[in-house]
């Protein structure tokens, strides 16, 4: 798992201070990437792609993106496994709780994330599986 608990490293190592991601600030662009994953809801697929989309274009620009961006992954790789047994589940009726509890936890997971991420702080989604390292 990384460390991400001293965040003064991520900062001297921006590798160009100017970097603005789509013309904004780092902090925005990171809250806007934990955002994106709730278009999901709106559109399939597109809490998946959007912030896939958003990591891999800027993660070599900035740290603090690539940082945010594995959290992200790593939660919706976490999620969609624990959706697909709660799918399986369902037929012993434990499935319908365990998905409401991963799209109540997929919401606020999201939120607590972009409001620290706009603070230029990292949060470690609870129960994420670190696949991407």
């Amino acid at each position: 798992m990384d460390d991400f608990s001293n965040l003064d490293d991520v900062f001297e190592n921006e590798s160009n201070p100017n970097f603005k991601p789509w013309g904004m600030e780092v902090n925005a662009y990171c809250m806007l990437m934990h955002l994106s994953s709730l278009a999901g809801f709106v559109v399939p697929f597109l809490g998946l792609a959007l912030p896939i989309v958003m990591w891999a274009t800027n993660k070599d620009e900035s740290p603090m993106i690539d940082k945010q961006g594995k959290i992200i992954l790593n939660w919706i790789i976490t999620a969609t496994i624990l959706a697909i047994i709660g799918v399986i589940l369902i037929v012993v009726l434990i499935g319908i709780p365990i998905l409401l509890a991963v799209g109540i936890a997929g919401i606020i997971f999201n939120i607590i994330g972009a409001i620290k991420a706009n603070k230029g702080e990292i949060y470690q989604y609870p129960m994420s599986i670190p696949f991407i390292k």
